[in-house]
């Protein structure tokens, strides 16, 4: 697929036309308090994966209900003091899969915290180990639409939550470094990035690689490419349901999250993506709060984006914000 989206020039400045809620800070102030109402309960139980150079824990901690939730905790072999964290979420469909497929960070000398997905991991990867225990009204198949009919009970709802309860369960473990934690994703994993650095203010960098469930208005027109689809293909059995939809999503917009971002930022975008549009990326990093911001643009990559390219971009920026 050749360039489909704005020309580079218009990307830099573009701007969603997505609306906020009034009630937006409210909503996920109410929403996290409710969360925290349960302990996080943080488990951290050492598992052998066979692996020299890095010690691994399996972590269990409580998010969104109480919920319990999955995640690994990797830390370099031997490490004795608290060390910088790097909180992880994973791509759509995807699970916190084997230990031993999430080394990267702990090579880098970082403890690394990856989060499981909840109702995830059947789709790519070596699997998931977090139920999502919430029924749904009628919804097409994925995620994109469970609970839809209502902020209150969309899926994001749970999962943003857990992101943030993820960042605590970290932050718990005592050879983590509290002060110093940074989050970070592709795809959905950037999005749900973007949505914990605009709702834990203490973040020292944000790192989110061509984030998914951004500028929703935009996305669910412009492109026909799974995820965004299901919710036109939801809306084209529910006809009527557009604006209650767009309200829905309003809560959950990577757009609004990033107005409220208070670290440093890596975006990272490629402009033949069809999954996530590069306007809709740009539009979340052209409303990132912080001052400090920068965006890598892949020009001939489809979703893959940078890849590796990327990785060794965000091995040589971290640091500077540790």
């Amino acid at each position: 697929m050749a360039l489909f989206d704005l020309p580079l020039d218009q990307l830099r400045d573009y701007r969603s036309a997505s609306v906020e809620p009034e009630d937006f800070d409210a909503f996920w102030e109410k929403t996290l308090w409710e969360a925290r109402e349960h302990g996080l309960d943080a488990r951290f139980e050492r598992v052998e994966a066979r692996l020299r150079n890095v010690t691994v824990y399996d972590v269990t901690f409580a998010g969104f209900g109480g919920h319990p939730v999955r995640g690994w905790l990797t830390l370099p072999a031997g490490a004795q003091a608290p060390l910088p964290a790097v909180v992880e979420f994973i791509g759509y469909g995807g699970g916190r899969g084997l230990a031993h497929t999430h080394l990267l960070w702990a090579s880098a000398g970082y403890a690394h915290f990856v989060m499981d997905t909840r109702g995830q991991g059947g789709a790519w990867g070596g699997g998931g180990d977090t139920p999502d225990p919430v029924g749904s009204v009628p919804a097409y198949p994925g995620f994109m639409t469970r609970g839809i009919d209502a902020p209150e009970s969309y899926y994001y709802r749970r999962v943003f939550t857990d992101g943030v309860r993820a960042v605590e369960a970290a932050r718990s473990h005592p050879l983590v470094d509290a002060s110093r934690t940074a989050v970070v994703g592709t795809s959905q994993g950037g999005g749900i990035s973007i949505a914990v650095g605009g709702l834990v203010p203490d973040l020292v960098a944000v790192a989110p690689d061509v984030p998914f469930l951004c500028d929703f208005p935009r996305a669910t027109r412009l492109t026909d490419r799974d995820p965004y689809r299901e919710i036109g293909n939801y809306l084209k059995t529910h006809r009527g349901r557009t604006e209650q939809v767009l309200r829905t999503l309003s809560y959950f917009d990577g757009v609004h999250f990033a107005a409220r971002g208070r670290a440093p930022a890596l975006f990272s975008a490629a402009l033949e993506d069809q999954t996530c549009p590069p306007s809709t990326v740009f539009a979340a990093f052209n409303a990132w709060e912080h001052d400090d911001k920068t965006i890598e643009v892949y020009d001939f990559n489809d979703h893959e984006g940078g890849g590796p390219y990327q990785e060794a971009v965000k091995l040589a920026w971290l640091p500077a914000h540790f």
